[in-house]
């Protein structure tokens, strides 16, 4: 898989890429043997990336008794899907109808509004081509490793998803969401999905965000703003991640 230039936005102090870089040496040249290796994942965990895990687990606890599926707009390379199928498969392995369902452009941005704020482009955040096929051998090789491995319960969904989504919604009626993880970032898409999911949420169902309150990607708030009110539900912050934000429909 050819590499592809980084586009993501930054916020660290000056140095931090050089030491990254390093890190990023070191899990290269990692002398660990290969039957070993996936059982050593956390020698390579930044206070960053466990606050992730960490975020996944705790909304993921908050849906053990709601029905429904669990959905992520915007998975990118993947990492909380994959997340989302292990902690089924530690929580609720028999659970046969928590479908995981991702949904993605892999193409990076279709397009940037001007209520998205001037640090984002066309075609940000794209992964290489193809990814999504990687992507599903990783997400079959995770639900290998729990009960029923031999029913597919996630699905991954490439477009626009201000397109995908309603088709996908239109040929599954019978969808209920207990949990939907918002990553899209800017606000069009954002909008359209929240209109979207509205009367396939219900008490109890969770809504995570990745961008809520951050001045680089104001899409997000306003168009949490515009679908269901700032004023009618709780907006939590994770204690452990200064941007990531969560709701409980109540």
């Amino acid at each position: 898989m050819p590499p592809l230039p980084s586009s993501i936005l930054t916020f660290g102090p000056a140095g931090e890429t050089d030491r990254r870089q390093q890190f990023i040496d070191l899990m290269r040249a990692c002398p660990i043997p290969d039957r070993e290796l996936p059982l050593n994942m956390g020698l390579f965990l930044t206070p960053q990336t466990l606050s992730r895990i960490l975020f996944m687990d705790f909304l993921y606890q908050k849906i053990l008794e709601v029905q429904g599926v669990v959905m992520e707009f915007g998975c990118r390379w993947g990492q909380n899907v994959s997340l989302l199928t292990a902690l089924r498969g530690i929580y609720e392995p028999f659970n046969r109808l928590r479908t995981v369902v991702a949904f993605d452009s892999f193409e990076g941005f279709p397009s940037v509004d001007v209520r998205d704020g001037e640090k984002l482009n066309q075609g940000g955040y794209a992964t290489t081509a193809g990814y999504e096929h990687y992507l599903d051998q990783i997400l079959k090789h995770q639900e290998q490793e729990a009960p029923l491995d031999h029913l597919r319960k996630y699905q991954i969904v490439k477009g626009d998803i201000c397109q995908t989504l309603p088709a996908y919604l239109e040929a599954h009626p019978e969808t209920m969401i207990a949990l939907a993880y918002f990553d899209l970032d800017l606000y069009a898409p954002t909008r359209d999905s929240l209109r979207a999911i509205r009367d396939r949420i219900t008490r109890g169902t969770v809504l995570g965000f990745d961008e809520l309150n951050d001045p680089v990607t104001p899409g997000e708030t306003l168009a949490l703003k515009e679908v269901l009110g700032l004023d009618r539900y709780a907006v939590r912050r994770y204690r452990y991640s200064a941007r990531t934000s969560y709701l409980i429909v109540e």
